[in-house]
């Protein structure tokens, strides 16, 4: 979504006139009927894996307390468990692009929200902590996979919607989190007060998420073909041809690779099984759009001028890997996910408790832990269409630090007469997930390149992670108080605002790790 602007002859490839041979591909017997709805089975497998990547969290800060009663935990080992998702996020996000590039990205989805019901299913009834962690690292496996493939699966199906699609899928996210963390009180109070039975209602939600991907998962070739659309469409390859497949000869690979329509803007774009026009969007020539939308349109028309690889890795899309550690961006992007990360599983962990201890009753903080979330609703879908507007995202990122370091502030002085003014301050906050899913897509050109600046940035953000839960337990345990582990989170906050300035401007990691 960066980079120059496209030349006079991109600009009239693009035109919607031009047809070029993608052009039998709309014929296809059945094709425009098959195409929406693979479209439409695709967003909702998107949406519902969404809602599935933190009720596994919520629901069990939630009921924090009536767990550690259960199962004998002290407040370091409790430490511990709001430590188990990042640690379980960055061995096994790292593993995600691997993985799709062998079976597909529809199939790992697929297997993740399964595993997400098995561990969630599970963990309640397993027996003691030893039990119960390894169930939650189950569950928490196959979020991290999922929470790598998103932004891939977006960037290759969506390339001109990015930042609606991110939006869609974060506001999914944001409202799973809060709805986890709302009604598991008040459902473990119906059925019985049972925390076993509070903690593995939400596995039913995962063995919905799991169907929209199936038609996904029939074998390695239709994997890659539902992963990778738009390699059918190149110019070079004609009807019955994939770019650079095994019926294109070495000449006809290069020829697609350079004026394939993804990255040479050509005129027609497979999104899911749909051929559109690239213009259909609203999109037109640089000259004649406002000079307020320049910078985002720029930048997706690049993305159209770099195939997106399938995120299943077929061997038709696949491109040289980057020296991504030698990007500044990456690395600032990282350390930007990891700090966000630290403050939400913070949050999530454990600031219903910070209010039960202030005297709000159960229910109540629980509700207040929902407000938190439900904050990123509808702020997950305004923030990152206003972030693909902006040459730089750092403004933004002040904007939430300045939010979080007031919520930190009101816990500190006055948690329970000010509550929901808190709750509502830190939900904003906590919209730096959405934020820093939208610059991950904004800071490649390339599918490959999303493909390994997420994992990248998601692997060591959740690595730098892992120690701030834990620390939170151990503070709170030996201090006896919420003091100190608050201003450890204020604290947090500074670095975060300063390395989400930085990985906020308009590079990409292409162009560093290239020099």
């Amino acid at each position: 979504m960066m980079g120059l602007m496209p030349s006079e002859e991109t600009r009239e490839k693009t035109h919607p006139t031009v047809r070029s041979s993608a052009a039998p591909e709309a014929r296809e017997p059945g094709g425009t009927s098959t195409r929406a709805w693979t479209t439409r089975l695709l967003v909702l497998g998107i949406v519902l894996s969404a809602l599935n990547l933190r009720p596994a969290i919520t629901s069990l800060g939630a009921l924090l307390e009536e767990v550690r009663d259960g199962l004998g935990m002290s407040g370091s080992v409790a430490g511990l468990l709001t430590s188990v998702p990042p640690l379980c996020f960055a061995v096994f996000g790292v593993m995600a692009p691997r993985l799709a590039r062998r079976f597909g990205a529809g199939a790992v989805v697929c297997a993740g929200m399964a595993a997400i019901a098995a561990g969630l299913a599970i963990r309640p009834y397993a027996g003691g902590t030893a039990g119960f962690l390894a169930a939650s690292a189950l569950a928490l496996m196959g979020i991290a996979v999922s929470n790598v493939l998103m932004p891939v699966i977006v960037k290759h199906w969506f390339p001109d919607r990015v930042g609606s699609m991110t939006g869609l899928y974060s506001m999914a996210l944001a409202l799973g989190t809060a709805l986890a963390a709302a009604v598991t009180v008040p459902l473990t109070d119906a059925l019985g007060g049972s925390w076993q039975s509070g903690l593995g209602l939400w596995a039913g939600l995962a063995v919905a998420a799991v169907v929209p991907w199936l038609p996904f998962v029939r074998g390695r070739g239709a994997g890659t073909a539902a992963a990778a659309p738009g390699e059918r469409t190149g110019v070079e390859a004609g009807p019955g041809k994939r770019a650079g497949g095994p019926e294109t000869g070495p000449g006809e690979r290069s020829r697609a690779t350079e004026t394939g329509p993804e990255r040479a803007g050509g005129s027609e774009t497979r999104l899911g099984n749909q051929t559109v026009s690239p213009q259909a969007d609203g999109d037109r020539p640089a000259r004649d759009r406002p000079a307020r939308d320049r910078p985002a349109r720029d930048r997706q028309t690049r993305d159209r001028q770099t195939p997106a690889s399938a995120p299943a890795g077929s061997a038709a899309g696949e491109a040289p890997r980057l020296r991504i550690t030698r990007s500044r961006t990456a690395w600032a992007l990282a350390v930007f996910f990891g700090l966000q990360a630290t403050a939400a599983y913070i949050t999530m962990g454990w600031m219903a408790q910070i209010f039960r201890d202030a005297g709000v009753p159960a229910g109540t903080a629980g509700l207040l832990l929902a407000v938190t979330m439900v904050m990123g609703v509808p702020l997950a879908f305004v923030i990152p269409r206003l972030a693909t507007r902006l040459p730089h995202q750092g403004p933004i990122v002040l904007a939430l630090g300045v939010c979080g370091l007031a919520g930190y502030a009101g816990l500190y002085l006055a948690p329970a007469a000010g509550a929901w003014a808190w709750a509502l301050l830190l939900g904003v906050a906590n919209c730096a997930f959405p934020l820093a899913l939208t610059m991950v897509g904004m800071r490649a050109r390339s599918g490959p390149g999303v493909a390994q600046l997420s994992a990248f940035a998601q692997s060591t953000g959740y690595l730098i992670s892992i120690p701030g839960p834990l620390l939170v337990g151990v503070l709170y345990q030996h201090s006896g108080g919420w003091g100190l582990p608050i201003a450890l989170m204020s604290a947090l906050m500074i670095p975060q605002m300063a390395v989400g300035f930085l990985a906020g401007r308009d590079r990409t990691v292409e162009d560093e790790a290239g020099r």
